[in-house]
């Protein structure tokens, strides 16, 4: 991973971390979502570098960010093949109700 040098002054900085806490977390964020914003990286990419388990998760910090996510026909059909995959394998399996349930075991 490439490491980025900022010089900030001390009474900067020290008003940014008792606001925001963590700074290269923070920093990392404001890039990340701006990257996403401009279209340079995916929602999954944007998932991979936030640590975010799930597409909800992205969403809901994208929202809080005044960011709507990009989901469009391709996500769709990737999405679609990932469901389709699971049933092969026996993963998903529908209920009574016609939720649709994953079985991780």
């Amino acid at each position: 991973m490439q490491q980025i040098q900022i010089v900030l002054p001390d009474e900067l900085a020290f008003s940014l971390k008792e606001k925001w806490g963590n700074l290269e977390r923070k920093l990392m964020e404001i890039i990340v979502v701006e990257a996403y914003r401009e279209g340079s990286i995916s929602s999954g990419k944007l998932r991979e570098l936030l640590g975010f388990s799930t597409l909800l998760e992205a969403d809901k910090f994208l929202k809080a960010k005044g960011v709507d996510l990009d989901y469009d026909e391709e996500d769709f059909i990737a999405d679609r093949q990932t469901h389709e995959q699971l049933e092969k394998e026996g993963k998903l399996k529908r209920g009574l109700d016609s939720k649709n349930t994953i079985n991780l075991d």
